[in-house]
């Protein structure tokens, strides 16, 4: 599989938020009565999510990442381990290391792939063609100096589909979000997410749209499932989550094996003025 394609993915993890009432009070001449207005569904999930996003310090998963084509009828598989860390509130971190590939219907084999974010490169290591990337994602200066900086799950999710675990407000701004009605074959332990790209997205050169499942009693995403503009599936799922837990730090620091080849420097997109 292109391993470009695993990079760009757009991370896919996408979120949701707890309760939403209002009250409104009309006033009579004998006293006020208050009446209650009702809901939004996908207001009270958004609201639910961003709690919990925002009391998120740590993560450890196991990932699945499917990618199928379609129109090739061709479907790789990828397994490993996501590992996430707040340092403070303008520092974060992610890994995720794949550690087995599965291409149609051959056998399952060991192949590893490392991603390393440290808040400015996503760094990618290859080694079955033993290979370095280093994608900057951001301006450095831009990332010290931010009142409100990205979280490494914010901007990794351009470059692979992991929506959810990072700022809730944006995803008004990037989707049309619905609430799917749970069918009857899902689990009950599910809330079904429905986010069309808008016009105007960071994503719409990406996808079409992007469904994803939040687990009820975790609060947490624990399925992605996004659709590219060429009819690609990009499908993660997230296992035997350990969140808040006391994670090594070590986890993040890598070094390239002996023997690579040079790291192939991708810079920063310049935005145009």
């Amino acid at each position: 599989m292109d391993k470009k394609i695993i990079t760009k993915v757009a991370l896919i993890f996408v979120a949701m938020v707890g309760t939403c009432w209002a009250c409104c009070c009309i006033k009579s001449s004998s006293s006020l009565r208050e009446k209650e207005v009702k809901p939004d569904p996908v207001e009270a999930v958004l609201k639910q999510l961003n709690q919990k996003t925002t009391e998120l310090k740590s993560y450890e998963g196991q990932i699945e990442y499917r990618f199928s084509q379609p129109l090739f009828e061709s479907e790789t598989l990828r397994k490993g381990v996501l590992y996430y860390a707040r340092f403070d509130k303008k520092k974060s971190k992610l890994r995720i290391n794949f550690q087995t590939l599965k291409q149609d219907d051959e056998k399952e084999q060991k192949e590893i792939v490392q991603f390393i974010f440290d808040g400015v490169w996503l760094t990618q290591i290859d080694y079955q063609i033993e290979a370095v990337k280093l994608y900057q994602l951001t301006d450095p200066n831009e990332y010290k100096d931010a009142n409100e900086p990205k979280d490494a799950f914010e901007l990794v999710s351009r470059n692979f589909p992991i929506i959810g675990f990072a700022k809730i407000k944006d995803l008004k701004r990037q989707f049309e979000i619905k609430l799917v009605e749970p069918q009857k074959e899902e689990p009950k332990n599910l809330i079904h997410l429905h986010l069309k790209v808008k016009a105007d997205s960071a994503y719409k050169d990406d996808y079409t749209h992007i469904d994803f499942w939040i687990d009820k009693k975790l609060g947490l995403p624990t399925k992605i499932v996004a659709i590219s503009t060429e009819q690609d599936i990009h499908q993660i799922k997230l296992h035997k989550p350990k969140v808040n837990k006391k994670l090594d730090t070590k986890v993040f620091e890598f070094k390239i094996p002996e023997g690579f080849g040079k790291p192939e420097i991708i810079p920063l997109k310049k935005k145009s003025k």
